[in-house]
């Protein structure tokens, strides 16, 4: 199987974690919510996968390029 990280697109603050560890997650499901500038936005699955690893938390902050999520697909 082949694993992906899930990255930070963008600096902010972790406001949601919709996944955990063992979960599956569909083509564009919500792995987690970034506020950045007072927006919230959803870093979505670019593919149907089960998440092996989350590295984040609610309320940690993260920039750009961090590692989120490892999904394995």
């Amino acid at each position: 199987m082949t694993e992906e990280v899930i990255e930070a697109p963008l600096p902010g603050r972790i406001v949601r974690v919709e996944v955990s560890a063992g979960n599956r997650v569909v083509e564009g499901g919500v792995i987690c919510i970034i506020e950045a500038m007072k927006m919230e936005n959803p870093i979505l699955s670019p593919v149907e996968a089960s998440v092996v690893e989350v590295a984040i938390s609610a309320g940690q902050t993260v920039r750009t390029g961090e590692k989120l999520a490892v999904i394995e697909y």
